[in-house]
């Protein structure tokens, strides 16, 4: 599952490819690929869908505490080839002959799990669907009326997940030649994967993958035990750990404390360093200087004491939060686009000129030119599949059309407050958006899918209007943007890796689909799990260690775009400006530095997570920090290893901390209390309390004794 920084919080950079040896098809010359019908196996749907569970588990989970989603593309290709290949020889044991594991299989598994598993970022249960129930907007302190609150069932969003992701998948099919073989855009995440499972199909990849493996289930059982003894001493509000003053208690009370939350150490070690220490820097900033001279304005400034109200302090926090989001998408959206048409016409020039030459030529070309002409080996046998084995266009186009007529007449039956003109302008520009984005995203690995959201939310939210449900119609169509473009970025990542290891595309759709199928289903039901668990009431709100920090900012660009600034407290949007002038400052700044490669480009700060402590506070980043730390060690100390194993480490911390909600949950249903309360007080509190207590053990203690 690829990151999104521009909309999850700058969750960080994918990986980049491993070096390829000279000819990787030669080494596997002797293996030619399956029809792609045995590449799809039963095995492979069945595994898929085991992993595909955990991993949205995970994902949502992580979402909903931290606001950011990590890649989990290595440890689904990891975790599938162990279980496969385990499998494999269990039925060689028994004395069950199997199809042998091939490289195509694992990729088909793999692009099953983060096709699932990636729905539940784009899906929106932890930004947009979240943002429209009454408890995001509370948090969020705008108004919660029957026309700006709509609580979908699990029926419904399994409906709307169907008819929104599947036209993503037709929506991919007529770019893949254009994106790959055209213009051989690297797509690094879809390169990276393709690298690692090329290596896993070696002897010497075999054995790195069963070290990663031990790794991982160590460091699962590790932090699930962890969750478990952490669990005996909460039995009272605010008691164990997660309640740990490790600054100081007039630090707790700003949230400054650590929580030894073993996931989120982990989402620190997966993301990198600036984007933990730009949280750190913006809790700092936030905490320490400009909420306190804010409060000092109270009843100059503002007179609502509440702090959720958009008419309070919260009418400063959250906007303020909003336009950092916004200036630093905006920067990247430019920037981004600027790049990509640089490189789109210097390889039509490129193209030309090459067209150009051999009309020239004729037929006395030298043999430089010949050998420049002839593609390698590698190349022109990827080239031969891929082009081969392929699925029409026009397939692809009736598909994409259908859906969408059939999206633009349910939808607004979904979501009652979007009309169908609203619904069929997006899916009218979504191909055009769908190009840009994964041609962007192939050239930088990044995917801009929640920044076009975010601009279909102050659109469609202006064009509806407060007094007709804008604030939901933006919210939806912010929907079926991100889910369209999202996914089309994410499965030409996956293309590319199919393109690299020798895998159908006829297989890399069936793969997609299924995978697209099981986290339309998954998705909706561990949302529900959590829903059951934690309590409908406690998702999104800003108090609980549920606050689905991107929820509350998606709520609050939906308020702003229908209601306008003029709803917010005084000078309000001066602030705001300002926080906006600051973020385009810092990425201009961070750009600069990278083009002209000053040593301090790598310490500029990113805007977008800097603004995710405005809408949470500071607790999470520093448990992130903490992870970095630990990788910093690490590295330091054995910096082979840490390459080699810090990604599944950190997965298995986030894995095993979200699989302990599943005994919580037992425990709570039957009313399994933790035996010891372990609190912190300050001296003044344990005087009081030596004062009243200490006198009354006393004399019970001395009747006792006679």
């Amino acid at each position: 599952m690829a990151n999104d920084p521009a909309g999850a919080g700058a969750a960080g950079e994918r990986s980049s490819p491993e070096p390829e040896p000279p000819s990787v098809e030669a080494a596997f010359a002797v293996q030619p690929p399956p029809p792609w019908w045995q590449q799809v196996t039963a095995r492979s749907v069945a595994v898929s869908v085991v992993l595909g569970t955990l991993f949205s588990f995970m994902a949502m989970r992580t979402g909903l505490t931290a606001g950011l989603v990590p890649s989990f593309n290595m440890s689904a290709s990891l975790l599938s080839f162990f279980v496969i290949k385990s499998w494999t020889r269990l039925m060689a044991r028994c004395g069950v002959a199997s199809q042998p594991f091939t490289r195509q299989e694992n990729v088909v598994v793999q692009t099953c799990i983060i096709s699932c598993a990636t729905l539940s970022l784009y899906g929106g249960f932890t930004t947009y669907l979240l943002a429209m129930n009454g408890t995001v907007a509370k948090s969020a302190g705008g108004a919660s009326d029957g026309r700006d609150v709509n609580t979908l069932h699990t029926g419904k969003i399994m409906a709307f997940l169907f008819l929104v992701s599947f036209s993503s998948l037709f929506c991919t099919l007529p770019l893949r030649k254009i994106m790959i073989v055209d213009y051989k855009l690297t797509y690094p995440s879809g390169s990276a994967i393709a690298g690692i499972v090329n290596s896993f199909h070696t002897p010497k990849g075999a054995a790195t993958a069963k070290l990663q493996v031990n790794a991982l289930f160590k460091s699962v059982a590790g932090s699930f035990m962890w969750s478990f003894f952490q669990w005996f001493y909460t039995a009272g509000d605010g008691c164990g750990f997660q309640a740990f003053p490790l600054f100081g208690l007039n630090a707790y009370k700003e949230r400054f404390y650590f929580d030894f939350s073993a996931s989120l150490v982990g989402v620190g070690m997966i993301c990198p360093y600036l984007i933990n220490f730009s949280m750190l820097l913006g809790s700092i900033s936030s905490s320490r200087f400009i909420w306190p001279a804010l409060q000092t304005k109270q009843g100059k400034w503002y007179t609502d004491p509440s702090p959720t109200s958009f008419k309070g302090i919260n009418g400063y926090k959250v906007p303020m939060g909003i336009a950092m989001v916004l200036g630093d998408c905006l920067f990247q959206l430019g920037a981004i686009s600027i790049k990509a048409a640089q490189h789109y016409r210097k390889g039509r020039q490129a193209q030309k000129l090459a067209d150009g030459g051999s009309a020239d030529g004729g037929g006395g070309s030298r043999p430089d030119d010949e050998d420049q002409w002839q593609a390698r080996y590698d190349e022109r046998r990827r080239n031969q599949v891929f082009l081969n084995d392929g699925i029409p266009d026009h397939f692809a186009e009736a598909g994409y059309v259908a859906l969408a007529a059939l999206s633009t007449a349910l939808v607004p039956r979904i979501f009652p407050k979007i009309r169908y003109q609203h619904v069929a302008v997006v899916y009218t520009v979504a191909p055009i958006l769908a190009f840009c984005n994964s041609y962007a995203s192939g050239l930088m690995d990044w995917s801009l899918a929640t920044v076009y959201g975010k601009l279909a939310i102050f659109l469609v939210g202006a064009w509806v209007g407060a007094e007709s449900g804008g604030v939901i119609a933006g919210l939806a169509a912010c929907g079926v943007i991100v889910v369209v473009i999202g996914n089309a970025a994410e499965l030409m990542h996956d293309f590319k890796t199919g393109y690299l290891t020798l895998t159908s595309p006829v297989s890399m759709f069936a793969s997609q689909a299924i995978g697209t199928a099981l986290g339309c289903v998954i998705n909706p039901g561990v949302f529900a799990t959590f829903q059951r668990l934690v309590g409908v009431d406690h998702l999104g709100d800003a108090g609980s260690p549920y606050s689905a920090p991107m929820a509350i900012a998606y709520r609050a660009l939906a308020v702003l775009s229908v209601e306008g600034l003029g709803t917010l407290p005084k000078h309000s949007a001066t602030l705001c400006a300002a926080c906006f002038a600051v973020a385009v400052c810092l990425d201009a700044a961070a750009a600069t530095a990278r083009a002209r490669r000053w040593r301090v480009g790598g310490w500029v700060p990113n805007p977008m997570a800097m603004a995710i402590p405005f809408f949470i506070g500071p607790t999470f980043a520093v448990d992130m920090c903490v992870g970095s730390l630990l990788l910093m060690a690490w590295r330091r100390a054995d910096k082979q290893g840490a390459s080699t194993l810090a990604i599944v480490v950190a997965s298995g911390l986030i894995c095993g901390d979200g699989l302990w909600a599943l005994p919580l949950s037992v425990l709570t249903m039957l009313k399994v209390q933790p035996p010891i309360c372990m609190k912190f007080l300050s001296s003044y509190q344990s005087q009081q309390m030596r004062q009243h207590f200490v006198p009354t053990m006393d004399g019970h203690l001395s009747t006792m004794h006679q």
